[in-house]
Order: structure tokens, then sequence, then C-alpha cells
């Protein structure tokens, strides 16, 4: 554990050295490396057909979830002009999984399962992000009753000692991989906890599970915690934000070489043009709780792949 301590502090000072400076590196750089390749470098593929099958990790309610990318799907649609379906899945695990054999070509990640998904993938590609996925932070949250009062580091994270904990997903980068490895650099490990941890499945059960008192803490990603919070979804006279981390790469569309370069730059352009001016747009970019999406590489995620390895969501 604490080897994982100290290579996370140097990833997080990595990041937080590197940050808007290699996303824009990244979006400026069309030569690419063989670690750091700029996306749609399959340029011998053959061109593809369609239809373009798109997924995505199970990460908020089901039902919205269908709703909004059933939207993103029309849109790819009309702007790609071939078919696009969206096909939901029920685990993130199911995502990786349908993503590997070829059952989904393109599919919105989070880090840790985008990293699992190209590494059974030879030549999948990482190929947009959203403007706030390069800065992404993660909450913990505590009941009121808990008398847990808010921390101002990773090392106030110690009072989670001795106190009930849900995460969301197992595989969840914001939910669990990044608070989990918070935690263990404030040298709290899951042993520490009062029983086992629990697995809420997503952000929003999450919240639902600390603010109903089951669990006293709770890890998500801020993005979700800010919109409940900004809905008046959550009640603040039962939870609490207790800590925001710092900074790490998170959610980004990952597409299998079949589907080809050409493509694979329409699709990032069709992206990049979404435009919060448009009233129809503007749906799409206020479901993923953004202003606009970027381009982005594979090599923005080494630093997860990392820690994904250290607590062994990462084989091999």
């Amino acid at each position: 554990m604490r080897r994982l301590a100290i290579v996370f502090s140097i990833l997080v000072f990595v990041t937080a050295a590197c940050g808007s400076s290699t996303q824009s590196e990244a979006s400026n750089d069309t030569s690419g490396t063989e670690d750091n390749e700029a996306p749609g470098t399959n340029s011998d593929t053959e061109a593809f057909e369609g239809p373009l099958v798109i997924g995505a990790i199970p990460d908020q309610d089901p039902e919205l979830l269908a709703r909004n990318y059933e939207l993103v799907a029309n849109y790819l649609a009309e702007e790609l002009d071939i078919e696009v379906v969206f096909e939901p899945v029920t685990e993130y695990d199911a995502a990786v999984t349908a993503f590997g054999v070829g059952d989904l070509d393109l599919v919105w990640f989070g880090a840790l399962t985008g990293v699992q998904a190209r590494l059974q993938v030879d030549g999948a590609e990482a190929i947009a992000q959203r403007d706030i996925d390069q800065d992404f932070t993660s909450v913990f949250i505590a009941t009121t009753d808990s008398g847990i009062e808010p921390v101002e580091d990773i090392a106030g994270l110690d009072v989670v000692a001795g106190r009930t904990l849900t995460f969301g997903s197992e595989l969840s980068t914001s939910g669990r991989l990044m608070p989990q490895a918070f935690l263990t650099e404030a040298g709290v490990s899951l042993d520490d906890l009062k029983g086992e941890s629990g697995f809420s499945g997503s952000h929003d059960a999450t919240i639902e599970l600390v603010e109903a008192g089951t669990f006293e803490v709770g890890v998500l990603s801020s993005q979700v915690w800010d919109a409940r919070v900004e809905a008046g979804e959550v009640d603040l006279d039962k939870v609490q934000l207790i800590f925001e981390t710092p900074t790490y790469y998170n959610y980004h569309w990952v597409a299998r070489p079949e589907v080809g370069s050409d493509l694979q730059t329409r699709i990032v352009d069709a992206l990049k043009k979404l435009d919060p001016e448009d009233p129809e747009h503007a749906v799409i970019l206020e479901f993923f709780g953004a202003e606009s999406f970027i381009d982005t590489v594979s090599g923005n995620y080494d630093s997860i792949e990392a820690v994904g390895r250290e607590i062994g969501k990462i084989d091999g």
C-alpha cells in the first residue's frame, strides 16, 4: 500500500505539472508516437460502412442514459451520414467486454474502463473527451449525522477510518479507483473501514445510500454531485461534501480500429462541433455536463493504468 501512495503521489505531480498543456500538445501534434499516438492512425483500414454501434458505461440512471444517448446517436447519424445505433449495457465490465468482442464500435468509457478496453483491442484509440475531463475530480460525501467535518487535504481523509463507506461501481474511475488511491495516500486501507466497503453501482445510487444513512461516507463523480445539488435533488440537511480530490484525466470516447481513420476524424469533428448556443446541441452538452468536446490521445491515461495495476484492476 505504501508503494501505491508513493507511485500515486508522483503521478498526481506529473499530471498537475502537465495539465492543460499536455492536452494542447496532444491536440496540435499529429505526428504521434508509439505510446501517445494521435487518433485515426489505422489508415489502411477499409472504409467503415455501418451501422456504427455506440455504447456507454452505465454510470447514471438507465432511463436517463437511454434517452440522452439516443439523442447522441441521432446527432452522429445526421453528421456522419451513416446509421448509428445505441446499445445499452447494464454493467461497467459488460461495456468493456462488448467493446472487446466487437459488439460496440464506439464507447463512452471512464478512464479505467477505457484503458481496460484498449488493452483488449490492438489498435483501439481514445479519440475525444469533454473539456472537463482533463481536470476531473471525485468528491467524498458524508451524512451530517456522522459528525465528520469537511477536510482540507488528502491527509485529512484519515477521518474516514472506522466509518462505513460505499464506492460506486467496482470499475468506476471517479467512484472507486481514484478515491481508493487518495485514501491509500492518506494512510487509510479498506481494512481500516467499518465493515466491508459497499458498491452502489452508480453515482446517483451512492448519493441516495449516504442520504438514507445506509453508509456514513460515499465517493462519486464531482460532476454528478454538482449537477444533482444544482437541480435540488440532494437533501443537504442529511448529506454534505467533505472533500474534493486533486484532478486527473477521466471520461473519453474510445473507437475500435475497424472504424477507420477517416470516420474517427469525422466523429471527433462532429463532437467538437457541438455548440452550447445551439438549442439541440445544448441538450446533449448539458447531459454530458460540458461546454464542449476536445481531442484526446491514449497516452493521457497512462497514470490511470498505473494506478489500476497497483490495485489489481488491470492484469498483465
